[in-house]
């Protein structure tokens, strides 16, 4: 028992130590920013180009930040709503148009934020019925312009299987996305089974995207080695072309556990934070610092997101 105990510790050493310094092209962040700690924007833009090479934040517009920076911004239409279904709005499509036409390079689109999941949550909360024809009327006319399109990007169970099945039903051939979208916040056994099936799901769709993933609401030596075991399984996978961690937060504000976020209470680099960026161990540890916030602080724009599809 003993041995086997030190033989699991020593090949967790290694892989964290293997991990270290490592960069990829497929690494990119799910940022939203936040004027009460601006000043955490500064580490991931200058990261950009080099160890992180594009973004996402939730929305339409790019972060003012993260402007001028090297990475790509890949825009999102996060949820639907009756009242726009009711007036045809195309605000979005013209928006992403918008972009394009004033120099923004735009190459991809997001679908969805979660539409099978609870709004409580950062769920768009969605009927596949309505998600249909908003992205017949949204997405699916960027095709002309050469963007690629993410499929809506659901929870990672047998119910967001099931919703997206319901959603091509419901499109009756009229969707067709360039690629997949995954979130994933269980165990790494778990995370691979769950790409595998996502595969064997879609056959057809050659690119996935991992655009949420982390191991909620563990101890930090779990969250740390499905931190490196995951990212050197994503580096590996050839039709895994994208991927962001979810943890760009402060630690004192994370919703899925202190030891995902990559930056601590202070706005420092964590271990897991610093290995992101490709660079050495910190030493820094996440902490709860305030007490732990059930709702994202600046990263509330998400759940006010689905407040607003609400009300609308």
């Amino acid at each position: 028992m003993r041995q086997s105990v030190l033989y699991t510790a020593l090949a967790a050493a290694r892989l964290a130590a293997a991990q270290a310094g490592t960069t990829s092209t497929k690494r990119g962040l799910v940022y939203v920013a936040s004027d009460d700690n601006a000043a955490d924007d500064t580490i991931w833009a200058d990261a950009a180009g080099t160890e992180l090479t594009w973004y996402y934040n939730y929305g339409l517009e790019p972060t003012d930040s993260l402007k001028s920076s090297a990475l790509s911004f890949v825009p999102m239409l996060w949820g639907a709503s009756d009242a726009d279904e009711a007036k045809k709005s195309t605000a979005f499509l013209d928006g992403v148009r918008a972009l394009i036409s004033g120099g923004t390079n735009i190459t991809h689109v997001l679908g969805f934020n979660e539409p099978d999941g609870d709004t409580k949550t950062g769920g768009s909360n969605i009927p596949a019925d309505l998600a249909a024809s908003t992205w017949k009327r949204q997405l699916e006319p960027l095709r002309e312009n050469g963007v690629k399109l993410g499929a809506p990007a659901v929870t990672g169970s047998a119910m967001g299987f099931a919703w997206l099945q319901n959603f091509f039903t419901e499109c009756a051939g009229g969707c067709t996305p360039d690629f997949i979208p995954v979130h994933w916040y269980g165990n790494f056994e778990g995370f691979a089974s769950h790409l595998g099936q996502v595969a064997a799901t879609y056959p057809n769709m050659s690119e996935i995207w991992v655009t949420e993933f982390a191991y909620s609401d563990v101890d930090l030596d779990e969250s740390q080695n499905f931190f490196n075991q995951s990212i050197e399984y994503l580096d590996r996978m050839e039709n895994v072309t994208h991927y962001s961690w979810f943890g760009s937060f402060r630690s004192s504000i994370s919703n899925v556990g202190e030891n995902a976020a990559m930056l601590n209470s202070k706005g420092k680099l964590t271990d897991l934070g610093s290995w992101y960026l490709g660079q050495a161990a910190t030493g820094v540890k996440p902490d709860s610092a305030a007490g732990r916030s059930r709702v994202f602080a600046g990263w509330s724009v998400v759940v006010g997101l689905a407040g607003l599809y609400t009300l609308l």
